[in-house]
């Protein structure tokens, strides 16, 4: 599962005619950094998230599977529920279940992996990173609503990926879709639905409850 999401983490080069060549991060664009720490105040400001998404997978070679899931986001603990998959993390360990094969890997949490990076507000700290480079590439209709594109480009040539896209809404200012293109041909989108921001959560709902699911067999990976 952490694999679906790191693909958020790793962004891309630009490849496409007519776009404008970046060698460092200083050449970004001016007014692509404007929206974009619009929108890292806004999701900074927000105390927990909750987040509808879809996540459409184009693989090489495979048909397209659209899969619906949820983030809940508090600091730095968060639960995600994708397909036959759920994460848990308590900021201090990771949870990984495998419904159908009733399993339970146990991790040690580290910074930055794991559906964190998949968080609207994680993604837009890439901009500030000094690892890539960004541009306004255009303007578009999706799902019927307007949005503005900014596309993203590592400065390392040894990425595996192409580029990402981040798009926009023109209406609200909020983050409607994250694409990530492969240099192998694959697409990978997560669609925002909705965000409902600063709603409280208990604590336990960031952890794995072993007793809600009899017979599962647990995997612990931690490191003491």
């Amino acid at each position: 599962m952490k694999y679906v999401f790191s693909f958020l983490l790793l962004v891309l080069s630009l490849g496409l005619s007519g776009q404008k060549t970046f060698n460092k991060a200083s050449d970004s664009d001016p007014k692509a950094k404007k929206i974009l720490d619009a929108l890292k105040k806004e999701y900074n400001g927000y105390k927990s998230m909750e987040v509808v998404f879809e996540l459409v997978l184009e693989l090489k070679g495979q048909p397209t599977e659209t899969q619906k899931g949820k983030l809940i986001q508090q600091g730095k603990k968060y639960q995600v529920s994708i397909a036959d998959q759920e994460i848990y993390c308590d900021g201090k360990a990771v949870w990984l279940y495998l419904k159908s094969n009733k399993e339970v890997q146990i991790n040690d949490f580290e910074e930055g992996q794991g559906a964190d990076v998949m968080s609207p507000a994680e993604m837009l700290r890439l901009y500030e990173s000094g690892q890539y480079a960004y541009a306004i590439t255009g303007n578009a209709i999706e799902n019927g609503t307007n949005v503005t594109q900014i596309e993203f480009k590592p400065l390392d040539k040894n990425s595996e990926y192409s580029k990402i896209r981040l798009s926009v809404s023109e209406k609200n200012n909020k983050a409607s879709s994250i694409k990530v293109f492969s240099k192998d041909g694959s697409r990978y989108t997560l669609v925002v639905k909705s965000i409902v921001p600063n709603k409280t959560y208990a604590s336990d709902v960031f952890v794995f409850n072993a007793k809600k699911h009899p017979g599962v067999h647990i995997e612990d990976l931690r490191i003491d």
